[in-house]
């Protein structure tokens, strides 16, 4: 897999970057979210979205709710895609929705069940022609990277019945792509937003092989390379060390969370989690400082994909009836 590596020019992105910055404007904020909490019902807390472009929610269920999500993120995808002129920018949040399919499509196979019904819209790949393919076993139009991981997924979970190695083969080449896409685009800043995801990913990975008492023979499975602190080096430390590994990252806090609850019945990962996908927001918030580029751009896209985290976790929590105090812990930093 070559990379053809497109050099950016800021005076490309004046047009979208300010757009950008009005559009961030309408972005769910720390305060919108406080008041779709204390709203008297879910009706009342989904009219906040209003403010946010979202359209009126039908009704109060979570099938509604994920329909205007998807909705919102085709529309999304469709306006930056246009506009940006870029598809590696993109695709690089695109490309999470067909490893999902993937993963999707190679367990029902095992499971000899037709989960189509799961298959999420807004990938490279539109999912029912993903399917089709998957299920011809003719994958020749899509990435190589991608082809060749369904491929193995498929063939280890057929043999073995172990889906979790599925996954591993998956997620390695999901984080491959990224970094590929991410140095097709020409964008250093999303360079370092994927180094960072990769990042994340090792340590969450890390902290929970440790609390399973697994080794390194099982963390070079789910490790992967690409991150600002290499694989190895992960490997090489115990759960208790983890902090010295990142110290110099921006999972530093994050890390020496998660090394207090890297033992089996280590307690409850939810503030680590959140602090690691903090973490992530941390370095996209530098984006704000920068007045024009693909770095906003970046930021917005993922700021958006935050949002709809926010927005389920907050809507479908007042659905459930859950309180107030709950939803907030469950609540990751807000990009404005």
């Amino acid at each position: 897999m070559s990379k053809k590596v497109k050099k950016l020019k800021e005076n490309d992105f004046l047009s979208i970057s300010a757009r950008v910055r009005v559009l961030e404007n309408r972005l769910l904020t720390a305060e919108r979210m406080e008041r779709m909490i204390d709203a008297k019902d879910v009706n009342d807390a989904a009219k906040v979205l209003g403010e946010c472009g979202y359209p009126d929610l039908p009704e109060a269920t979570p099938a509604a709710l994920e329909a205007m999500l998807a909705q919102a993120q085709a529309a999304l995808f469709e306006d930056m895609g246009k506009a940006v002129g870029n598809p590696a920018l993109i695709d690089v949040f695109r490309c999470k929705y067909d490893y999902h399919n993937a993963k999707t499509l190679v367990k029902a196979e095992a499971l000899k069940l037709n989960q189509d019904r799961l298959l999420l819209g807004g990938g490279r790949y539109d999912p029912s022609l993903l399917a089709e393919d998957y299920r011809r076993e003719d994958l020749r139009a899509y990435a190589e990277t991608f082809r060749e991981a369904v491929g193995r997924a498929r063939e280890v979970l057929g043999s073995s019945g172990d889906p979790q190695q599925a996954d591993f083969i998956l997620d390695r080449a999901y984080f491959q792509e990224l970094s590929f896409l991410a140095g097709q685009s020409g964008s250093k800043f999303l360079e370092g937003y994927v180094a960072t995801l990769i990042d994340g990913a090792n340590l969450r990975s890390a902290v929970r092989a440790a609390r399973l008492d697994k080794g390194p023979l099982f963390l070079e499975q789910v490790l992967v390379n690409g991150g600002t602190v290499p694989a190895d080096a992960i490997a090489k430390v115990s759960g208790s060390e983890l902090g010295k590994v990142f110290k110099d990252t921006g999972f530093a806090a994050a890390a020496e969370a998660g090394a207090a609850l890297a033992v089996p019945n280590g307690g409850a990962l939810t503030e680590f989690e959140r602090m690691c996908d903090d973490a992530v927001m941390a370095y996209l918030a530098k984006a704000r400082m920068i007045p024009f580029g693909e770095q906003p751009v970046v930021a917005y896209l993922y700021a958006r994909e935050a949002e709809a985290t926010a927005i389920r976790i907050i809507l479908t929590g007042r659905m459930a009836g859950i309180d107030g105090g709950t939803i907030r812990q469950r609540l990751r930093r807000a990009y404005c």
